[in-house]
């Protein structure tokens, strides 16, 4: 029986270095996967949807766990979208990237709603480092760092600089941006080509960029640059909430959509120090389920519980604070941009905002015309969601209408009414 056992005891010991080895030579494959490359991920036009930043933590994670260094970056509009980030002008969205380890973030058009000085208050916090390179101060100098050069362990310089749109002049209250220029015509494509020339040692040159390729953008759209800009290796792009690996040409341009739908993936090799591939992880997707309704499927299922926990601390206060019923809708409230939408058609949605207007003008203030001469307008932009048939909270109204906006009272003739809407 002792020398049955013995030989049992050696048998173990044999297969637990068996696995033991197996595990470690699968551990070190994978480790493998990815070594010598650098990945950046990328996001761009999060507007608050503050879940979604443990999945980027998790995918950056579970890259590592390959062999690869990541970088990660973002191009602009994650302060405002939901009453997570605006109850807050946009704080807790800086709070949010800290978590989750960003490294390097342009701006969008919607990091101005709050103010120039609440955004500087906001990147005071920041963790990342911020880039624009065309928008200035008064003494003309970038109100952020113009490029910045990220050297990874392995001595790959990627050199990173930020274009912020010039429609952001018209899409902010001039009133808190009142001193900044906005570079257009030929200085918005000196902006670029002057930080291409200053990033001239980095081995890849990446354009944060919140630009789009909406129509209405041209001439200073992402394709519009890279056409007149030489040297630029790959724009990450935002702001037309577009889904896209390459531009409609080729061009090296990607884009993840919006709220986290999709993360760009970039590759880079580190020993040619050359682009190898770029890339989208869908993290969740929209379906329609039996009852014709469109429900959010969730695709990536990891995420870090610490960056998740960090979100939630978020969440938790602010759907007890908003999340109150007061009313009831017996309809869907149109809150879609285009086709069909606030941006080029008359839409249910609207028609209760503007009235909403007229009722609490008529109410409040002292009109010097007649009652039925006084007309509400509104932009159809700062339409931001649509309101679902059934019960109404203070949140579904404020992600709706994040902005803070005033009302005003204009006087003007019927003529220059005209022009307006034309």
């Amino acid at each position: 029986m002792r020398k049955f056992l013995s030989v049992l005891l050696a048998m173990a010991m044999v297969l637990s270095l068996t696995v033991t080895s197996f595990a470690a030579d699968t551990a070190a494959d994978a480790k493998a996967e990815m070594a010598g490359k650098t990945v950046i991920l990328h996001t761009n036009d999060v507007h608050g949807a503050v879940e979604g930043y443990a999945y980027i933590a998790q995918l950056k994670a579970d890259y590592e766990a390959k062999g690869a260094e990541v970088i990660l970056v973002d191009a602009g509009d994650f302060s405002q979208g939901t009453t997570y980030v605006s109850s807050t002008k946009g704080a807790d969205a800086v709070t949010m990237m800290n978590a989750a380890g960003y490294d390097v973030v342009t701006l969008g058009n919607h990091e101005f709603d709050y103010g120039y000085a609440q955004l500087k208050e906001n990147m005071s916090k920041a963790k990342f480092k911020v880039v624009c390179a065309d928008v200035f101060n008064e003494d003309g100098t970038p109100i952020f760092d113009a490029s910045y050069t990220y050297t990874t362990k392995s001595g790959v310089k990627v050199g990173f600089f930020g274009m912020e749109t010039p429609e952001t002049q018209t899409k902010a209250n001039p009133a808190l941006i009142k001193g900044l220029t906005f570079a257009d015509k030929d200085a918005f494509t000196k902006a670029a080509a002057d930080q291409v020339a200053a990033l001239k040692d980095a081995d890849v040159v990446i354009c944060l960029a919140h630009l789009g390729v909406d129509a209405e953008s041209a001439p200073y759209r992402s394709t519009d640059l890279y056409a007149a800009v030489k040297g630029i290796d790959f724009i990450i792009d935002g702001h037309s909430h577009t889904v896209m690996t390459a531009g409609p040409n080729g061009e090296a341009i990607q884009s993840t959509g919006t709220a986290f739908a999709n993360i760009g993936v970039i590759t880079i090799d580190n020993a040619t120090k050359k682009i190898v591939g770029n890339e989208l992880k869908t993290i969740w997707h929209t379906e329609k389920n039996a009852d014709g309704k469109s429900v959010t499927v969730v695709d990536y299922k990891t995420r870090d519980e610490k960056v998740a926990a960090a979100a939630k601390a978020i969440i938790d206060p602010i759907d007890k604070a908003y999340g109150e019923k007061f009313a009831v809708s017996e309809v869907e409230l149109n809150g879609a941009k285009a086709p069909n939408g606030n941006r080029d058609s008359e839409t249910n949605l609207g028609d209760l905002i503007t009235d909403a207007m007229l009722w609490k003008i008529r109410s409040d203030a002292t009109i010097k015309v007649p009652v039925e001469n006084v007309v509400a307008i509104t932009n159809g932009g700062g339409i931001r969601a649509t309101v679902k048939a059934g019960d109404i909270t203070k949140k579904d109204i404020n992600t709706v209408l994040p902005f803070g906006n005033t009302l005003a009272v204009v006087y003007v003739t019927g003529a220059e009414l005209l022009e307006a809407l034309e």
